[in-house]
């Protein structure tokens, strides 16, 4: 009998209604960790929190919020402290592809992408590490990518969204380490879930090699196994974890930059 049920900890989880972010419910449920379902879609949030209960005997509470919006950390944060539910993991999990920063005009639409993944994770970091930080325990897991390792040419948004998130993880883990907080950021590659489907990526996916792809549970398998050993940066799957020195070092990394071509 699982005995989860007593424990008031809870594990936050954005985008928790598909991709990593189901797959991270689901893991941090069969590890006993009660749950806090964050997502716009509450259908999908209320049939993954009824799947989760019954499997594993956990709490799951779910809120529907929309990270896009600059409210949603504080709606967030009063539906917790109202509910008496303790965060201690923070999964920073919600991402979109974005706009192409120079090519789509509309700016409400860039502000919107910013807002989503850049202030919506420091407004919950801001809101929650403080938390764990005086209970002396908690863990942060803000999804990054490896396009945040190397420059490349193209829409100049998600790479550089991303590089932020490893910055910040970097530099929260260095702050509250100390106090018990592991802040990783959690960098996969190339990953199965419906997220490039959703980005209408598609026919970019079904073209790659099929080594190139990590299912979802070994990425989140990896990011939590990070976390929990203090790591700042994890880079997800063999092959990244094999590239990655190459991406940083100073010597390879002006011939990996990948200039666009002149029409």
């Amino acid at each position: 009998m699982n005995n989860t049920k007593q424990r008031d900890d809870y594990a936050l989880i954005t985008g928790a209604s598909a991709g990593l972010g189901a797959e991270f419910a689901r893991q941090l449920a069969a590890a006993g960790h009660n749950l806090i379902l964050v997502a716009r879609r509450e259908d999908r949030l209320s049939a993954i929190a009824g799947e989760l209960r019954a499997a594993y005997g956990v709490d799951c509470q779910l809120i529907v919020a929309d990270l896009n919006e600059s409210g949603a950390g504080a709606q967030i944060s009063s539906a917790c402290v109202s509910a008496g539910w303790q965060v201690s993991w923070l999964i920073n999990n919600a991402g979109v592809a974005g706009p192409d920063l120079l090519k789509d005009r509309d700016w409400a639409a860039q502000q919107t992408f910013f807002q989503l993944m850049m202030l919506s994770v420091a407004d919950l970091c801001h809101r929650m590490i403080p938390g764990m930080a005086e209970r002396g325990y908690g863990r942060v897991i803000n999804v990054a990518s490896v396009a945040a390792r190397v420059p490349r040419s193209g829409g100049c948004n998600y790479g550089p969204a991303k590089a932020y998130l490893v910055a910040l993880s970097e530099e929260l883990n260095l702050t509250v380490a100390a106090q018990g907080v592991h802040v990783s950021a959690l960098c996969p590659g190339f990953t199965h879930t419906d997220f490039h489907e959703t980005a209408g990526l598609m026919d970019m996916k079904n073209s790659m090699a099929k080594w190139l792809w990590y299912n979802a549970d070994v990425v989140v398998r990896d990011a939590i196994r990070g976390v929990e050993a203090g790591k700042p940066v994890v880079v997800s799957g063999r092959l990244y974890r094999w590239l990655d020195p190459i991406f940083q070092s100073v010597w390879t990394r002006r011939f990996l930059r990948i200039k666009a071509r002149p029409d």
